[in-house]
């Protein structure tokens, strides 16, 4: 478990989490670019909480569930995802009833200094679409830099979309 500023913790998921699972896949954006099922089922969140647990299993990478440190209730996902050549992505998603209060980047505070730290990763990379201030804001708010925009970098729903990416290394601040 990793302490993410003290109002947060990460932690594996578990098979109770499903209700976070349930409250993204209504969200119109989050199971196009995530695995959360885009029709919810308690088989359907079952398995994609088992789908975390295999991930850290076979090495694929690693996904946390956000959870709030008083309650336990989980109310997003971070997962880091090691790739060749010293780098890693790192992906996240927060359910609507918990955005605004800071859960994504206290998340990303949480793993980048575990990826970095501790890992060793020396480059972590996020991806995010222009529109989705919430998002680029938190990450700068956690120290990743805006190293530019790729256009049409990847298929969205159906479309292609730009994203911008950011980067975190070692020895920035976090």
């Amino acid at each position: 478990m990793l302490d993410a500023g003290g109002r947060f913790v990460l932690r594996r998921w578990e098979l109770g989490d499903v209700e976070a699972v349930r409250e993204a896949a209504r969200d119109p954006y989050i199971p196009l670019i995530t695995s959360v099922p885009p029709v919810y089922s308690e088989a359907e969140g079952a398995a994609f909480v088992r789908r975390q647990w295999d991930r850290a299993e076979t090495g694929a990478g690693y996904s946390f569930a956000i959870a709030d440190a008083r309650s336990g209730r989980a109310v997003g996902q971070i997962g880091l995802w090691p790739g060749a050549n010293g780098r890693a992505s790192v992906g996240y998603w927060v359910a609507g009833s918990a955005r605004g209060q800071g859960v994504a980047s206290a998340a990303l505070l949480a793993v980048s200094a575990w990826g970095l730290d501790e890992l060793r990763i020396p480059r972590l990379e996020l991806h995010v679409e222009p529109w989705n201030g919430g998002s680029w804001k938190a990450a700068e708010r956690a120290g990743f830099e805006r190293e530019g925009l790729l256009r049409s970098w990847m298929e969205v729903g159906g479309a292609r979309r730009d994203m911008y990416v950011y980067a975190k290394i070692t020895g920035t601040d976090r």
